[in-house]
């Protein structure tokens, strides 16, 4: 009998242990809701937004899933460095390790802060902490195998105007590096990727001024903003037995758009 897998048999996750930072909300919670539904048994994370994080939880444990949420500031050493052992002690093993954690420079009191706070928060939680978990994650797969998803930007690797695009530019810019290089440091038994998306109606896209939604069609050949399931599903792709021969990659998923 042949051992290669049927394509959905391929995507399936049964038996698979991951944990995501940053999913109480928008992509992360899509990839969780996502994984979940492919049968792995999750650690969900949020920093301020407990009572999201908790409310996933409980909805992927409604399903029948297996889910823990866990609170951690990932902007400081020490509490990355607490937010793994617990996850790990959690979930017992770990096969997947998605760093989607990351600051929200563009709403709320994070777009009151200034270029120079903007930067440190940016390069504490969506660089420092991707790059010490990841380098965890990495050592505690080495002998068993597993997958790691960092989280670039799409624009990263061409540029954007503005105060943001410097920074995310600047920020997810270096996130991609690391990706290629830790890819080819834990290779071959742990495979390494990046997502980078586009235009992502996230918080931010929900209420953008007429300006930017004519520039999403306008720049987007497919014409429509991405959605947070866009992301999750090519992040399931990426993390599953699907996407064996895949590692190193920056993946766009952004409608087509140049970059």
């Amino acid at each position: 009998m042949s051992d290669i897998k049927k394509p959905l048999d391929a995507l399936a996750l049964k038996g698979r242990r991951a944990v995501i930072t940053g999913s109480s909300s928008g992509i992360g919670r899509a990839i969780a809701l996502e994984l979940a539904s492919a049968g792995a048994e999750l650690v969900v994370h949020s920093n301020r937004s407990v009572t999201a994080g908790e409310t996933l939880r409980d909805e992927i444990i409604s399903r029948g899933g297996r889910c823990e949420f866990l609170r951690a500031d990932l902007g400081t050493r020490e509490g990355a460095a607490a937010f793994f052992e617990e996850a790990a002690e959690a979930l017992g093993n770990i096969d997947i390790w998605i760093n989607n954690a990351g600051v929200d420079i563009l709403t709320g009191t994070g777009a009151e802060l200034t270029y120079e706070e903007k930067l440190d928060a940016l390069i504490a939680v969506d660089l420092r902490a991707s790059i010490l978990l990841a380098r965890k994650a990495g050592e505690a797969m080495k002998n068993r195998g597993g997958v790691i998803l960092n989280m670039g930007w799409d624009q990263a690797a061409v540029g954007m105007e503005g105060e943001s695009g410097e920074l995310f530019g600047a920020v997810k810019g270096a996130v991609m590096a690391f990706t290629k290089s830790l890819a080819l440091s834990l290779a071959p038994g742990v495979r390494v990727n990046c997502l980078a998306p586009g235009w992502i109606r996230t918080a931010w896209g929900e209420d953008a001024p007429a300006e930017w939604q004519e520039r999403v069609l306008r720049e987007v050949p497919l014409e429509r903003w991405g959605t947070p399931e866009d992301i999750a599903a090519t992040a399931l792709f990426l993390v599953s037995d699907a996407a064996s021969f895949i590692t190193g990659q920056v993946v766009n998923i952004n409608g087509g758009a140049v970059s």
